[in-house]
């Protein structure tokens, strides 16, 4: 009679396919199964992806928009169109834009309370830039009704330039120096933009925009000014949108 092998070599060998008993009785190797290596495979439920959403960026409205300080005290002065405020409406700023044009336009409104019958805006250029870069950014300005002092318009033919210039800079609320390779030949030969950009300097009311040219460069020929905050038309799709974030920063409707 044929006897079990499991007291002496066990079920391991073969799986019990060489017991004369239990080989071939449960099917399987050699018709042993052993209940617990025949169980499937656990495999662990797949971790399940979660897209990854950038953080929208944090943006201001503007000024026109924003509570505090959206109009001056006041009234009888001027009133701007319902299509300028529209668009300058429409403008929002990145935090770096709010940081940069925030503080000139505490300034401006400031001023509005306190005084009337002055420019939006001072328009500091290089003279070779009257009748390029400077004169499209002018007629930008104007068209969104900031009122800008600009030396093409307001010096006439036969009066003392820097004098109208002194006078322009007095009753200008705030100034930007169009910042070029023009500009930089004009404050290293000491024209009339170095002396326009001295007055300016002295002001926290003063705004770079550099065009055609980096902060880099114009850091070599003026630290002070690239010291300040300002925009660069190389970040913007044209220099309409540059000119709207200015007209919304100065301008104070219902003046």
């Amino acid at each position: 009679m044929a006897q079990c092998t499991a007291p002496v070599y066990g079920h391991i060998r073969g799986g019990g396919a060489d017991c004369p008993v239990h080989g071939g009785r449960y099917g399987g190797y050699g018709g042993y199964r052993d209940p617990y290596y025949d169980r499937p495979a656990y495999t662990p439920p797949p971790t399940p992806v979660v897209p990854v959403v950038p953080p929208t960026p944090k943006r201001y409205p503007s000024f026109s928009r924003s509570s505090g300080g959206s109009s001056a005290s006041g009234g009888g002065g001027r009133r701007t169109s319902t299509a300028s405020r529209t668009r300058r409406s429409a403008v929002s700023y990145s935090v770096r834009e709010y940081q940069t044009l925030n503080t000139v336009r505490e300034q401006v409104v400031r001023i509005s309370e306190d005084a009337t019958g002055q420019r939006d805006l001072f328009l500091c250029h290089a003279w070779d830039d009257r009748k390029g870069a400077a004169l499209e950014l002018h007629d930008l300005l104007t068209e969104l009704e900031v009122s800008v002092w600009f030396s093409e318009m307001d010096v006439p033919l036969g009066t003392s330039l820097i004098r109208k210039i002194d006078k322009g800079l007095a009753a200008s609320r705030a100034g930007i120096v169009l910042v070029t390779p023009a500009l930089f030949a004009s404050l290293n030969s000491d024209g009339i933009a170095s002396q326009e950009l001295s007055a300016l300097l002295a002001t926290d009311r003063v705004i770079p925009i550099v065009h055609g040219t980096t902060f880099e460069e114009l850091r070599k020929v003026s630290p002070l000014l690239a010291a300040r905050s300002g925009l660069t038309t190389s970040d913007y799709a044209s220099l309409d949108e540059v000119a709207a974030k200015i007209a919304d920063t100065v301008v104070v409707d219902g003046e």
